[in-house]
Formats: C-alpha cells, structure tokens, sequence
C-alpha cells in the first residue's frame, strides 16, 4: 500500500509540472533554415567629392572642401586606409556601365587621374590600386520611370508633375535643415569621422525617412507612386547588381555609394539571407 501511494503521488507530481505548449515547441529561429555563413558588405555613403550638382539640396561654395588640398588630401588618406582594413575583395561603385571603371582603373595605376576630386577616383580606385585588385564594378541602374518615359512619355510627364522636392510639408523644411547643417560641418569636420556620422544607423534611417515627407505626399497616391519607380527602384535595382556580382560568401565586398542610396541598401542589406551588413564604424 506504502508504495501504491508513493507512485500515485509522483504521478500526480509529474502532472503538474508545466509542459511546453504547442506552440513553443512549434517556433524555431527562422536563421536556422539558412546558411549561417553570409557574404560580408561594407557600404560606405558618402557625399560626392566634385559636387556635380545634382542632389536637390545644393551645397553652397563656403561649405564645400578640396580633397586634393590639405588638410583634406590627408584626411583622405586616413578615410582610405581606415577603408582598407576591411580587405574587401571586390569593389562596387556608383557608376554604370559605360562609365568604363576597370579600363580607368588600368590608367589609374599607370597614374593617370591622380588629379580628380570624384570619390569614385579617390576612394574606389585608389583602394583598388593599393590592394592590387584589377576590377572595379559599377553597378548603378536606371530606374523604372525612365522606361515609362520611352513607353508614354505623356503620363510619365504628367504622373511627376509637381514633383520637385519644394513641398510645403512642415518635415521637407526639418529634412532640409538637417541636411544643411550636414554640409555646414564638413570642412571643420575630420572626414573619418564625419563618414562614421554619415553612416551611423541612425541618420540612415532618418535619410530614409527624407523621402517619405515632402513630395511623397502629392495627392492621393501619387507620390507614393513616384518614389516606388524612381528612387526605390533604382535601389532595387542597384541591390540585383550586386547579386549578380556575387561568386561566393567567401567574398568581400564594398560598395561606395552616395550616402541617399547608402540607406535603403542598409535595409536590403540587413534583409537579405545571402549578405551580413558590416557596420562602417566597426573595423
């Protein structure tokens, strides 16, 4: 009887030990049903060295600096070998494809360009130089609407109507402040330091927000619209092409891109199960 007892107590003890539900014993990390090894990415965002003009928010002359002069031309230096600690085995620039990079390359090492202010020069190729690697990628892309202008011209043209970054959203003057001072702090900035700024997490996601205030509110949809074939396109696009570079995960690679594009390839990046997003303040 003793013993009876002695069992029936430990079954009910083991009854009443809380069991896993369903759906705990369900839920796995998703990480676990792909590779744990990816390929590492390094994007710099940066501004562009010769200001072309073409970004919406122009920077004024009393603001814009010389790499070529110092002390710049030494923080370039510094920028490059900070960059170079990465060992990227591939470079990917801001460039298309008639563009000719690698054939500019080959003249880059024979010393050619050593004069141009371009980041493509400074930082792509001269990276390349110094690590002896004989290709430079370009892989930028064209967005969707100029496809839609070869098709209909006429709808295209009335589809941007308006789209002209002078919204009067309160959040397109906060952007427009914000970026101002961006420009203003360069020259009294050192340029390693102001590219960590530039590509801390932070204002990536406030750079990609920019673009979704301003103009993107035109109408009912229609910014929305805009932004979707214009600059989220040409991300995407931009993103394909570096697929297509791709060989292994054994690669390293480094993309050099203005900082506009710099965001959302951040969040494609972190998206991706085929790419680890390296943090530019972490080598």
């Amino acid at each position: 009887m003793k013993y009876f007892l002695v069992f029936i107590l430990t079954g009910l003890l083991f009854s009443c030990t809380e069991k896993p539900s369903k759906e705990e014993i369900r839920f796995k990390p998703i990480s676990q049903f792909f590779p744990k090894e990816k390929t590492n990415v390094l994007v710099v965002g940066t501004f562009h060295f010769d200001y072309p003009g073409l970004d919406a928010i122009k920077t004024t002359e009393e603001d814009k600096i010389d790499v070529l002069k110092e002390p710049k031309k030494s923080e370039v230096t510094e920028l490059v070998n900070y960059i170079k600690k990465f060992k990227p085995t591939k470079i990917a620039i801001e460039a298309f494809d008639n563009w000719k990079a690698t054939e500019k390359l080959r003249k880059y090492k024979k010393g050619a360009f050593r004069d141009e202010r371009d980041e493509r020069y400074q930082l792509g190729m001269r990276i390349a130089s110094e690590l002896q690697l004989d290709t430079l990628y370009s892989i930028d892309a064209g967005s969707m609407d100029e496809d839609l202008e070869r098709l209909d011209s006429t709808y295209t043209q009335q589809l941007f109507r308006g789209f002209d970054f002078q919204s009067d959203d309160p959040y397109n003057e906060m952007v427009s402040n914000w970026m101002k001072a961006d420009e203003k702090m360069v020259s009294g900035t050192n340029l390693l330091a102001y590219l960590k700024y530039m590509n801390s997490k932070e204002s990536h996601q406030y750079g990609y927000g920019a673009y979704l205030v301003g103009d993107f509110k035109l109408d009912h949809q229609r910014g929305a619209d805009i932004l979707s074939i214009w600059w989220y396109n040409r991300n995407l696009r931009i993103f394909r092409n570096l697929q297509k570079i791709t060989e292994s995960k054994k690669d390293r690679i480094l993309l050099i891109f203005g900082n506009g594009h710099a965001a959302i390839l951040r969040q494609l990046l972190e998206a991706s199960p085929e790419y680890e997003f390296v943090e530019f303040d972490s080598l």
